[in-house]
């Protein structure tokens, strides 16, 4: 990257015109400093972010998907691992300071950075307060996901622990198909009548992949 024209080193272009001016690749790049023997950092950049499917992938990805890769030592996995939680905990922050259906888009991206690349089945629930603002994020269940294995009563019993006025409930497909199942409505509906029972509201269940999210709430299923 020495070899390259100031103007066109992601540094110098960083701090002469603003981050926003630099490329996925190129913002990757500065966090990843050196590349490979006969490869630069920032086709390295290009590689990492092609085999995991950009930006959004990186920010996703498992330490143990990272591990996989040619060109991540201890080092930079850390320090990318790091970002990644800062950006996590960065949004989890905006979701904790304003109602959550004030961004449902936020609550969307959140959900797919959290849950979106997970390779096994996992149900959470955002726990909200009285103003719809985020308590917590739990992973509440694991596994393939029926309306027999999620269990009301657990739902219902960390609610009442937080004092949750409201949940946003959420589970990952690993296949990446968005489309939610019958056994998903019918979940949805059976924790939906369990917590109006103690009246707490489900105002969402969002369905997230690698690829995007679905919003039960949008679709009219809730």
């Amino acid at each position: 990257m020495k070899d390259l024209p100031a103007a066109l080193r992601p540094r110098e272009k960083l701090l002469a015109m603003g981050p926003a001016a630099l490329a996925d690749a190129e913002l990757l790049a500065l966090l990843l400093r050196t590349g490979l023997q006969g490869q630069g950092v920032l086709k390295l950049a290009e590689s990492l972010l092609l085999q995991l499917g950009g930006l959004g992938g990186l920010l996703s990805a498992t330490g143990a998907q990272l591990k996989g890769i040619k060109g991540l030592g201890p080092a930079k996995r850390a320090e990318l691992m790091a970002v990644m939680e800062m950006a996590r905990r960065g949004l989890s922050g905006s979701l904790s300071a304003q109602p959550v259906f004030g961004s449902p888009q936020l609550v969307k991206d959140y959900l797919q950075m959290r849950l979106g690349r997970l390779p096994h089945e996992v149900f959470a629930v955002l726990f909200l307060d009285a103003q719809q603002r985020l308590i917590a994020c739990e992973e509440l269940f694991r596994g393939t996901l029926t309306q027999t294995s999620v269990y009301p009563r657990e739902v219902l019993k960390r609610a009442l622990a937080l004092n949750a006025a409201a949940v946003i409930l959420s589970h990952n497909h690993p296949s990446g198909v968005l489309e939610p199942s019958r056994a998903d409505e019918l979940l949805t509906q059976t924790l939906k009548s369990s917590l109006q029972m103690v009246d707490i509201r489900v105002l969402d269940h969002v369905v997230v992949s690698h690829g995007g999210a679905l919003s039960f709430a949008e679709r009219g299923l809730i």
